[in-house]
């Protein structure tokens, strides 16, 4: 029995509306990306991806087991780099990335992600190192919603099906609706065709909505497991990001720098810095950083003398720290002032009138056999004297760029043993440099007079051409060994022609300690390290350098 058109079209539209399908706009693709982002974050994450070896080969791991994990580390890298990172509803995604988005709002949803964010937002090296230091988590909670990443396929199938079936309905209504007669009647097995067509479209989409419920139980199942999982990899991922900004800041590498590195140089620097010889340098640079910054706001231009010890008066300007502490005290502070009435208050001693150098600053570090383990009897025996020295080196470098003074880093140990960096005033100095300057090692015997003639060379050259005088020697080492007669007689000449100053550091308790040793007559200041994880015990040397 022919059918009117009209109710035909009721019935086609009914079962297209319902479809998600109904009207002349065709239906929104859902998105394959949890997190929202413009062609400015994606083109970020590309450039990231095709820069970073790792991600690539860590996509290429996850697709070999799980599906989509390709736009899951896209999502999780937007989520780290975006300012404000925004993921998208569950109903506006595709149900084949359903998990991906469930991981990805685990992740953004959890108080640790706070802590990451502040160190990878805008910073597209960050938020890649981000994901990489979650691998392992990923891994689990792929793992963890395997079987609602096969439901989520299942519902996506599902989806695509009852799709199919809502444009039959408009396939086959244009067909009864070419067929229908001048009264708008339409054949029987037209009018059947269309009935057909609306039953199969209604119990695809049950179908469908079905498929999506399941997947929604599914991935309640593991939401709890999944959001644990998250939690632990942003702190461990913050953490790590923190270590890193630390590491980088302990060297100095500012965050221009950084800026201008491909993705490849910052890994290598990153993995360089903290492996090896210079991987236990770190803390102890940051240390000696921090304390020289705290001396330079304590600095005179023209200080009144060079510091040779510790006296007893009552000049405060010279109060050593521990006896101005003593005022932090209540009960102390009578025993400072019966101490500053009797004139028996600690204080720097200094010998004669010598403004600031405006020379070069020079460190000679010892490099020999024994400077690459502690110092017998040291409290800390993590540090080497190397890594204690190489810092304090570090710092004067800094000094001496802060002052504008040009830097000489030599490094010693026999007679033959000598490398020079030098680090002019009028020129950066360049993360590489400052590096190989570090990592350096000889472990040799001990000879002064290569690396101090080498200095003394540097001053002679800096005064013959520059015209500037007063530099600055300082000598760090754990040995002793003697010098010949006319190589000091040479010495002192030049010492006294240029105006340098030498200060004498020993490590230890060596004989280079002794009074009248060799590193004695050699410095005009001598001091004894004995706690290397201390740098103020070579703070003066920053107020008068």
């Amino acid at each position: 029995m022919a059918k009117p058109l009209s109710k035909l079209k009721d019935l086609a539209s009914r079962a297209g509306k319902w479809l998600g399908l109904g009207g002349d706009t065709p239906p929104v693709p859902k998105a394959t990306a949890a997190v929202v982002a413009d062609r400015f974050d994606t083109m970020a994450w590309r450039e990231t991806y095709d820069q970073a070896p790792r991600l690539a080969e860590l996509a290429e791991e996850l697709n070999e087991k799980y599906d989509h994990t390709t736009d899951l580390l896209g999502d999780v890298f937007l989520a780290a780099y975006k300012v404000t990172p925004k993921v998208r509803g569950r109903d506006e995604m595709d149900s084949s990335r359903l998990v991906n988005h469930q991981v990805v709002t685990s992740m953004v949803t959890s108080p640790e992600f706070e802590e990451l964010h502040r160190e990878t937002a805008g910073d597209p090296y960050a938020a890649a190192m981000a994901v990489l230091a979650q691998a392992s988590a990923l891994r689990r909670m792929l793992e963890q919603s395997r079987r609602a990443a096969e439901q989520a396929q299942q519902a996506g199938a599902a989806q695509a099906a009852a799709e199919e079936a809502g444009r039959a309905v408009g396939v086959t209504f244009q067909r009864a609706a070419d067929a229908a007669d001048d009264d708008g009647d339409v054949p029987e097995a037209e009018a059947s065709a269309v009935q057909r067509t609306v039953d199969h479209a209604e119990d695809a989409a049950e179908e469908a909505r079905q498929a999506n419920e399941a997947v929604g139980q599914a991935l309640a199942a593991v939401t709890p497991g999944i959001r644990a999982a998250a939690r632990r990899a942003l702190a461990e991922a913050a953490e790590a990001a923190r270590e890193e900004a630390a590491l980088m800041r302990a060297w100095g590498v500012e965050p221009g720098q950084l800026e201008r590195m491909s993705f490849e140089q910052r890994a290598t620097l990153a993995e360089r810095l903290r492996g090896g010889r210079l991987g236990q340098f770190a803390d102890l640079i940051g240390r000696f950083r921090q304390m020289a910054t705290g001396e330079r706001a304590h600095k005179v231009e023209h200080a009144p003398g060079e510091l040779v010890g510790i006296t007893l008066g009552d000049d405060l300007g010279r109060v050593v720290p521990s006896e101005i502490a003593q005022l932090g005290v209540p009960a102390l502070r009578a025993v400072f002032a019966a101490k500053f009435a009797e004139s028996r208050l600690m204080l720097y001693d200094s010998r004669g009138e010598h403004p600031t150098g405006r020379g070069a600053i020079i460190a000679c570090v010892d490099c020999s056999y024994s400077m690459a383990s502690p110092p017998v009897g040291a409290a800390a025996a993590e540090i080497t004297s190397e890594a204690w020295a190489k810092a304090c080196a570090l710092a004067l470098l800094d000094q001496a760029r802060q002052a504008k003074r040009d830097f000489v880093g030599i490094l010693f140990s026999s007679a033959t043993q000598v490398s020079m960096h030098a680090f002019p005033a009028s020129e950066s100095a360049p993360i590489e440099r400052v590096i190989d300057f570090a990592e350096h090692f000889f472990a040799g015997g001990t000879n002064f007079e290569a690396p101090l003639s080498a200095a003394a060379e540097v001053l002679e050259a800096e005064f013959n051409t520059e015209g500037r005088a007063r530099g600055d020697i300082v000598l760090i080492t754990d040995g002793e060994c003697g010098v010949g007669e006319d190589w000091m007689h040479h010495w002192n000449d030049t010492r006294h022609r240029l105006g340098f100053r030498t200060f004498g550091i020993a490590i230890g308790d060596g004989p280079a300690t002794t009074r009248g040793s060799v590193l004695d007559a050699l410095s005009d200041n001598l001091r004894n390290l004995h706690d290397l994880t201390d740098p103020r015990a070579v703070a003066d040397i920053f107020r008068v350098i």
